[in-house]
């Protein structure tokens, strides 16, 4: 008897072992679920920013970030912090008479600049305090409802706001001041682009960028101010804006793309890194005439895509600069540049490790006659950016394209290599993939008194039919940073920079 005993003690004390966790964890997720729903219910607030109404909420998110929602002109993308949320705000109504005299009194964005953190902070305190109330609501019913019991319901509360916390550290921790200077631009202001400031604008300190928030309320007031007009980058005395193009490969779009970019951006200077043409003939000749009516200067130089036919087309245009193993003074840069010493119309060298290797090692030779000749460039113009590797400690920044695909990286010598992706969505061969090549292009930002990159905007417009448009800024965050001395190269076998106007017999 006294054995059946404790055995069946023994019995109830394992099933309550088993059982002691079970029921912890079931209180535990019962109350993170009903927080987190509750939290994602409440967090929401409206507040009034200078002469907009401004709706916050949260969202759930695997990346975080803030959206600016500007219907009808499109959204703004922020990279502000990380976590499991993200932050929405939404101009849901621009109030007329506040916005015209905003526009009409300079004084009144500086008010605005005074003013707007305390609206922001408002607002997200509001909405912070309405996520964590109710979600703390919802714990406590949810607990009540399923367990029956006051001390599970008070635990479930307890669980909630935990994940409440730790959700706002992970935010707190991650929070990227910075985030409001690199926007990514989707819809109809990917033509707006001063609605981020000038490319030198680094947010530091909350002044900052509770200045940048200002700035951005002021010009979404003058977005809607001009319904059929949107208004041009004003131009920055201390900037030199150039528009970097590569690959046109024959696109005649991309002249029009080229146009309005150079317009609305006022850009100084249109950098061209080779293959203008796809097989170099003189039918194509022609294609280069619309050069002349960007009225700035456009520096080119060739790509294996072009002959020397199409080199002379486009020196015949009263605006161009072309570049062979040389280096000038254009638009305020010192710019060198050089032609790509293959002529291959009919064959793809992107890739092409015996290709990369060749071009390196030619690069290595001009990039040793360029500083022999005691030429100091800003810039440097290749097509193939293994050739542009050659370059590093020579130059603060090489130009590219070639390979059809948008990148950058900085070198060991500090020389950033800039590869541009192409702006004629690689003509015809763009369609070849199953989603088109996106055209794309980069307005490069310069010091005009350093002359050294400060930032670019990134342009993408995609594919065949031009469906999406995106615009998103970057910071060089050392411009000044030193450059160091060309490395010793191994002395190589000279190659002929001048192609053939033929395309017949010549090697891939």
């Amino acid at each position: 008897m006294l054995s059946r005993v404790k055995t069946e003690v023994t019995r109830i004390t394992a099933l309550r072992r088993v059982r002691l966790p079970a029921k912890i964890s079931a209180v535990i997720a019962v109350g993170l679920l009903a927080g987190w729903l509750g939290m994602l219910y409440g967090g929401h607030a409206k507040t009034d920013i200078g002469p907009a109404d401004v709706t916050f909420s949260l969202r759930p998110s695997l990346s975080g970030g803030t959206v600016i929602e500007i219907p009808p002109l499109g959204t703004l993308h922020l990279d502000s912090h990380a976590g499991p949320v993200r932050i929405d705000a939404q101009v849901t109504q621009i109030h007329p008479e506040p916005a015209r005299k905003l526009i009409e009194d300079p004084s009144a964005v500086s008010h605005l600049t005074s003013t707007v953190g305390a609206d922001i902070r408002h607002g997200f305190i509001v909405m912070i305090a309405r996520a964590v109330l109710v979600g703390l609501a919802c714990a406590a019913v949810a607990g009540f409802l399923v367990f029956r019991s006051w001390k599970r319901c008070l635990w479930s509360v307890v669980a909630a706001f935990n994940g409440m916390l730790l959700v706002g550290a992970v935010g707190a921790l991650t929070f990227n001041p910075q985030s409001v200077a690199e926007p990514r631009f989707t819809g109809i202001l990917v033509g707006a682009p001063q609605v981020v400031g000038d490319a030198k604008s680094i947010v530091s300190r909350f002044g900052a960028y509770r200045a940048q928030l200002a700035q951005l309320i002021g010009n979404v007031s003058r977005l809607y101010d001009v319904t059929s007009t949107l208004p041009t980058y004003e131009p920055d005395p201390t900037t030199i804006r150039v528009l970097h193009v590569s690959d046109i490969h024959l696109n005649p779009v991309a002249w029009s793309v080229i146009q309005q970019v150079t317009k609305q951006f006022s850009v100084q200077m249109v950098i061209d890194t080779g293959d203008l043409t796809d097989h170099g003939s003189s039918a194509e000749e022609k294609f280069a005439n619309d050069i002349s009516k960007l009225k700035v200067p456009y520096v080119f130089i060739r790509g294996n895509h072009d002959s020397a036919d199409t080199e002379k087309s486009v020196r015949r245009q009263k605006n161009a600069v072309v570049l062979d193993n040389q280096v000038k003074d254009v638009g305020g840069l010192r710019i060198f540049g050089i032609g790509d010493p293959r002529f291959t119309p009919d064959k793809t060298t992107r890739g092409d490790d015996v290709d990369a290797r060749e071009m390196l090692a030619i690069g290595h030779g001009a990039a040793a006659q360029m500083v022999a000749s005691r030429d100091a460039p800003d810039v440097v113009l290749v097509h193939d950016p293994a050739e542009g590797q050659a370059f590093d400690g020579t130059a603060p920044l090489v130009l590219s394209g070639h390979m059809h695909q948008r990148s950058t990286r900085l070198l060991a010598s500090g020389t950033r290599l800039f590869i541009q992706g192409s702006t004629g969505g690689a003509g015809m061969r763009g369609l070849e993939h199953e989603e088109p090549t996106p055209f794309e292009m980069s307005v490069l930002y310069f010091n005009r008194t350093s002359h050294r990159l400060q930032g670019w905007d990134d342009i993408r417009l995609g594919g065949l039919g031009l469906t999406s448009a995106q615009i998103e800024r970057t910071l060089e965050h050392d411009p000044d940073r030193p450059i160091g001395p060309l490395p010793p190269v191994t002395p190589t076998p000279s190659v002929t920079a001048t192609p053939s106007s033929s395309n017949a017999g010549r090697p891939g």
